[in-house]
């Protein structure tokens, strides 16, 4: 029997309607094995919260590119820690300027991947940090 791949969800929040980079990365790290469910653009904490369970995933992509990334991550930071998330990875990715990465990784974010990341480092990161569960 296999290893388990490792399943990811991506999400957009709140009004950022912009998802050519997610839908970059979600088939990206497709191709890089594992699983990926792709819920869309404007959803919210609670309904990312709600597939994250539902899915059994072991990471949360956020990306953001309206700049409320200092709101929106935080708050589903605290959501998932509420949910008992506690050993899913939290990584946000997208416009994030480099001066916003250290508030929002004392709030709860695992990793900030900016705009620009090369895709090797991020599945290598997401493989190396990532609890696997058989």
């Amino acid at each position: 029997m296999g290893e388990r791949k490792i399943r990811v969800l991506i999400s957009k929040i709140g009004l950022d309607g912009h998802d050519r980079g997610a839908k970059a990365v979600t088939a990206l790290l497709r191709e890089g094995g594992m699983e990926v469910v792709y819920l869309g653009t404007y959803q919210t904490s609670e309904t990312i919260i709600q597939a994250a369970m539902q899915e059994d995933v072991d990471v949360v992509g956020l990306s953001c590119l309206c700049g409320e990334h200092l709101k929106h991550a935080p708050e589903l930071a605290q959501k998932l820690k509420e949910a008992k998330l506690n050993d899913v990875l939290f990584v946000v990715g997208g416009v994030v300027p480099w001066e916003d990465i250290p508030a929002l990784k004392e709030n709860g974010v695992d990793a900030v991947f900016p705009a620009g990341s090369l895709m090797d480092p991020i599945v290598d990161y997401l493989k190396e940090n990532t609890r696997r569960r058989n």
